[in-house]
Formats: C-alpha cells, structure tokens, sequence
C-alpha cells in the first residue's frame, strides 16, 4: 500500500513537471495545507533517476514558495489591517498589538522573514505580517527566496541521495529540521545581543 502511494507521487511529480513543482510550492506558500515534502522530495529523486534536473526543480520550488508568499503579503497588506481593526477583537487582538506588530517589523522584518521560512508550521504564515505592516516588497522577496531556497535545497537532497525510502526521508527531515532549529535559536540570541549593544 505505503509502495503504491510512493509511486503515485513519484508518477504525479514526474507527469506535472517543473510547473507541477512551482503549482504545488506556491500552495504550500499560502493557507493551503500542502506539505512541502511531497512536492521536492520526489523531484530530488527524479533528478539522481536523470528524469529532472536538480537545478531546475529546486528554482521551480523556490519561486514557487516566493509567489506563493507574496500572494499572502498582497492579501494582508491590502486587506488584513481593516479586517483586524473590525474583527480582532474577536481574537483579543487590540488596535495596540496590531501597532506594535507593525512596528516590530519595520525593523526585524528581513530577520523574521528568513528564519520564519525555515520554521515548521510558521513557514506559511509569515508573509501575513510582513503584508500587515507592509514591509519593502523587494526586501521581503529576497528574505523570503533565501529563507524557502534553503529549504527547498535541503529537501531536494534528501530526495537525491535517499530516493524513495520514506523511512529513512522523515528520519532526517526530522533531524534536519531538528538541527535548523537549534542554529536558529543561537543566531536569532546573536542577533538579540547584537542590538543591545548597538
């Protein structure tokens, strides 16, 4: 049964091609629940097979992931402050916090975009109140492309160098993501300690 799922999204990525990989990561940029896995790790190992190219497939995932995230910064930065003044209250959320929110990332939006790319769960939702506090379209693009390339990168290797052992895939997504969490929380305390000291 977990051999014919395999094969069916090895044969899906495979038909769908690079813009099947740029559909599926510009999903799983926005609210859609699409894990990112299903699209890149497949594609790394078509590519070890020769049926893809690596490059291509990982520059179809990251500007798939960046259009994705930029169509959640257009819907937050032209709708979301309006719809929070009206509704946040709902959600405990005061006029105060959605201020100090916007404040917070006119000066660490660049460092919240990137390592938010990077974060499970949070990844989708970060370009929400980059959108809010209108944070600078090409600062926010690049972060953001830096942020999902590596990602993307990381899950394509595993693909090449793994193939379609699904075991041995969550194994060290885990211990990758595991990893990127530990290197982010000491950059984001080097990052917090600098700014005391300027």
């Amino acid at each position: 049964m977990l051999e014919n799922i395999v094969d069916f999204v090895l044969n899906t990525v495979e038909a769908w091609g690079y813009a099947g990989i740029f559909a599926m990561m510009f999903l799983e940029s926005t609210f859609f629940p699409f894990p990112s896995e299903v699209a890149m790790v497949p594609a790394g190992y078509l590519a070890y097979q020769g049926k893809m190219n690596i490059f291509l497939a990982i520059t179809a995932g990251a500007f798939g992931s960046l259009f994705g995230a930029l169509l959640n910064y257009y819907l937050a930065s032209t709708f979301g402050r309006k719809f929070l003044l009206k509704y946040g209250k709902y959600f405990f959320i005061k006029e105060e916090t959605i201020s100090k929110m916007e404040e917070f990332f006119k000066s660490h939006g660049h460092i919240s975009t990137f390592t938010g790319r990077l974060i499970p769960g949070i990844r989708q939702y970060i370009s929400l109140p980059a959108g809010l506090s209108k944070m600078d379209i090409k600062e926010f693009a690049i972060y953001t492309l830096l942020g999902a390339g590596i990602w993307v990168i990381i899950l394509a290797l595993i693909g090449y160098f793994v193939g379609a052992n699904e075991e041995l895939i969550h194994q060290y997504i885990k211990q990758i993501t595991v990893a990127i969490l530990m290197i982010l929380a000491i950059f984001v305390f080097w990052y917090v300690k600098r700014g005391k000291k300027v």
